[in-house]
């Protein structure tokens, strides 16, 4: 039974989008669904279903962290059925990426011990589903926009100390958050879709800041790419 989402049977839907922001779940409800309800308030991470294109889909707020989205997902898949899970997050990138691109993450590494203790003691390399994968691409190239597909890395900590930065930009990772290696995980272990497309708002050597305004339009982009991949 679902504790942290205040739901009844049948409320949300089989394709879920999952933004860290609770607001940032009511924005796309409000922007691309038709006749949107809410569904959940609990701890104000809030819910909505509604339809788009025809298609029934659902927003749920996650939070920050492997910890938070953790606890939605598991609820998500486990107590409501949910079959296709989009997160749609901001990320810190790295070069070659620039701010307001796009990152569409095959893969997901981590310095999170929280993934070895899901799969007792296993260093699992969590991945995309391809087929929402292949679809994402498919509509980032039909918008003409400055995307990436490739490793992202989710961390701990948000204002990290260490020199763990230098090591992820050797290794070729593209952006860094700190939700999608545990989405990835819990789509695995219940046999889920799942994808993760994040928008660079800030790069990671201080270079830049995205404005609200940039913000904005980073994330429209980012949701209709969402949104067709579910389909």
């Amino acid at each position: 039974m679902s504790v942290h989402i205040g739901a009844d049977p049948g409320d949300i839907a089989e394709i879920v989008l999952l933004p860290g922001d609770p607001l940032r779940a009511k924005w796309i409800a409000e922007t691309f669904f038709e006749n949107p309800v809410q569904y959940n308030s609990v701890r104000n991470m809030f819910g909505f279903t509604g339809t788009h294109d025809g298609q029934r889909v659902s927003v749920q707020g996650t939070g920050m962290g492997a910890p938070s989205i953790g606890i939605y997902a598991h609820e998500l898949f486990e107590d409501f059925g949910v079959q296709k899970a989009i997160r749609v997050g901001t990320s810190g990138g790295l070069a070659p990426t620039k701010l307001r691109d796009v990152v569409i993450a095959m893969t997901s590494s981590t310095d999170s011990q929280i993934n070895r203790r899901a799969t007792n003691g296993l260093d699992f390399a969590p991945s995309a589903d391809y087929e929402l994968l292949e679809k994402a691409v498919a509509k980032a190239r039909e918008l003409e926009i400055s995307f990436h597909v490739g490793g992202i890395a989710s961390g701990d900590l948000f204002y990290d100390t260490t020199d763990s930065l230098e090591q992820w930009k050797k290794l070729g990772i593209l952006a860094l958050e700190m939700e999608t290696n545990q989405l990835y995980t819990l789509a695995a272990r219940f046999g889920r879709k799942a994808l993760s497309i994040v928008t660079v708002s800030d790069m990671m050597d201080g270079s830049g800041h995205t404005s609200s305004e940039e913000r904005e339009s980073g994330f429209v982009s980012m949701v209709e790419i969402a949104l067709a991949s579910a389909k």
